[in-house]
């Protein structure tokens, strides 16, 4: 019974550690991606994707980001704590202007027209 308990421990443990890398793998992706002007659309972990053969401590995930250029891109990146992010594959898939928003993006962008339209009517009514 003490076998069992310290089996389910260990893998209790594995999991815990794996889902805290993967946060951290996200994290770190993201910000990679925004220093260089661009922004993730998708992202998952992919443990078989392109190069994984012979990865040893990386973990691979395929992507799909918009650059600074307004290119997107289908990717796949590996990453770990100490080798940063790199990529394997990187390929320009389209302009950023084919990407479909979300209702909620839709509407919060036509908010935002809504409120620069009042802001601008309540400029020219109290003359500012």
């Amino acid at each position: 019974m003490e076998v069992f308990l310290v089996i389910i421990g260990m893998i209790f443990f594995i999991v815990i550690i794996r889902l805290i890398a993967g946060s951290v793998d996200h994290e770190r992706i993201d910000e990679y991606i925004s220093e260089r002007g661009g922004k993730v659309i998708e992202k998952q972990w992919s443990p078989f994707g392109k190069g994984w053969f012979g990865t040893q401590n990386s973990r691979l995930y395929e992507l799909k980001y918009v650059d600074k250029d307004g290119n997107i891109h289908q990717a796949t990146c590996k990453t770990s704590a100490l080798a940063g992010v790199y990529f394997t594959e990187d390929e320009i898939v389209g302009p950023a202007r084919e990407i479909k928003y979300s209702s909620r993006e839709a509407e919060l962008e036509e908010e935002n027209r809504r409120l620069k339209r009042q802001i601008e009517e309540l400029k020219r009514t109290r003359n500012f």
